[in-house]
């Protein structure tokens, strides 16, 4: 299974939304509060502006979807 990172930050309901659509479905994630030192550095690599975005193996995707989701897994 490719490794997966959501970048997040607190009170983003999207965030919320892809954080409970991985765990409903018992799907392993690594999450990154872009709020943080680490994450900041670690989303600023990314080059995208705002959060949610998720990244699966080295594809990332913009904001969250369910069907862009699977499309990345699936790839």
């Amino acid at each position: 299974m490719k490794r997966i990172v959501l970048f997040t930050m607190p009170n983003c309901p999207h965030c919320n939304t892809a954080k409970r659509y991985f765990d409903d479905n018992s799907i392993p994630y690594r999450l990154c509060n872009v709020k943080t030192p680490a994450g900041q550095k670690e989303f600023r690599k990314t080059g995208m502006r705002g959060v949610p975005v998720v990244k699966v193996g080295d594809q990332l995707l913009n904001g969250f979807s369910v069907k862009g989701f699977n499309k990345l897994l699936n790839d």
